[in-house]
């Protein structure tokens, strides 16, 4: 007698079948393309290098969802200087697998996306198309709840401490970036970032001083995008630890973990990275190496609000503290719903791509009583918009 063995699929590869549980379906999706651009160049230590060139405008990727219930969300990722073309034509590649499903199966959802396009890798420009998809579900959930993302999350605060950024880069010269720091202060952000990572390190010591005299004790941290090497990192952080700085941010190249770890075990003053990492498991080579005090995962880089949930819970296991880069609109809810005071980065450049605004007292964003993310898209966001495309049909 011969012997058959039989293979049953595992039902759970590709999501179990639609149960009673399931009562709304995803209808129609929008991708949009949107370049915003700067009022004027902007330069940091990547463009002194060579390695870059300014930064002029950003590339934002949009996805509107609406299912057939009529509910609805937004979400966006972003690049600078290249990619945001690459990454809406991948979207528009995956947007379809979208129609159909419960909006509420955000995870599975994740694992559809990221499997449909695999063969391009599942990290870097493929899930930070994803991630536009990903957030607008979020922002579809919150808002059905009619809450606040951040209280959907379970917040631990009503506002995050925050620092600008913008007003602190190399291609300005140090009285503009005073005169900035001032305005910036003037509306009551609470922290400042310095650019460094000049080709004299003498320059850069000089600005930190500089503007170190003219905010007083107001929380002040540095950033060189990851353009020094382990020595230079090192002595200039020795050196600058007079300037009493909330954190030095980027020193060495963003996969370097075990230099930055031997930087967080030299140096008094808090070590930060992560901006450029685009996966899960590269932040978690991050804090197995003992590489960070501050952690700043950005959620559309990672693939969304899914993937940074789960960045939050080993942080939050290792006792980081958190600043994620960028992206305030998202970051806000996200950073309000971690356990240890956190920071939010502030830029006022994306303010005209929105119909609504944050604001910030007393050193603090403010988290909005809008459901979900709590913004739209503007008229200006909708002229800005260079290409367009849709999955489904509008319900």
């Amino acid at each position: 007698m011969q012997n058959t063995t039989r293979i049953i699929a595992n039902p759970l590869a590709a999501g179990l079948a639609p149960g009673e549980a399931t009562t709304d379906r995803i209808a129609w999706v929008k991708l949009s393309l949107v370049f915003l651009p700067l009022a004027a160049p902007i330069s940091d230590a990547k463009v002194l290098t060579g390695r870059q060139k300014p930064l002029t405008e950003i590339a934002f990727l949009f996805a509107e969802i609406e299912t057939e219930q009529g509910h609805s969300g937004i979400g966006y990722s972003y690049s600078k200087r290249a990619g945001g073309p690459g990454q809406f034509a991948h979207a528009k590649e995956i947007a379809g697998e979208l129609i159909g499903e419960d909006p509420n199966d955000i995870a599975r959802i994740w694992d559809k996306l990221v499997w449909a396009g695999a063969s391009v890798g599942r990290s870097g420009l493929s899930t930070q198309a994803i991630a536009a998809f990903d957030i607008a579900l979020w922002d579809l959930k919150a808002k059905r709840a009619k809450l606040p993302l951040a209280k959907l999350l379970g917040a631990h605060r009503d506002s995050v401490r925050c620092y600008n950024t913008s007003g602190g880069y190399l291609s300005m010269p140090i009285e503009e970036v005073k005169e900035r720091v001032s305005m910036a202060l003037e509306k009551g952000i609470g922290a400042i970032k310095l650019k460094v990572g000049q080709p004299d390190p003498m320059v850069d010591l000089a600005r930190i001083e500089a503007v170190r005299k003219h905010i007083g004790d107001v929380p002040l941290a540095i950033d060189a995008n990851q353009q020094w090497d382990r020595t230079t990192a090192l002595r200039f952080g020795r050196i600058a630890e007079q300037f009493s700085l909330t954190w030095i941010e980027e020193p060495l190249d963003a996969y370097d973990y075990e230099g930055h770890a031997a930087l967080a075990k030299e140096l008094a003053t808090p070590i930060a990275t992560g901006e450029m990492l685009t996966s899960v498991d590269e932040h978690y080579e991050l804090i197995r190496h003992n590489s960070v005090d501050f952690i700043q995962p950005d959620a559309p880089r990672v693939g969304g609000i899914t993937p940074f949930l789960k960045i939050l819970a080993l942080a939050d296991h290792k006792k980081l503290q958190l600043a994620p880069h960028y992206c305030m609109e998202i970051h806000l809810h996200l950073t309000a719903a971690y356990g240890r005071e956190p920071w939010v980065e502030h830029f006022e450049w994306s303010e005209a791509m929105f119909n609504e605004k944050l604001h910030v007292v007393n050193g603090r964003m403010i988290v909005p009583n809008r459901p979900g993310l709590g913004f739209s898209l503007s008229d200006q966001a909708r002229a800005w918009t260079r290409a367009t495309h849709e999955a489904g049909k509008r319900p």
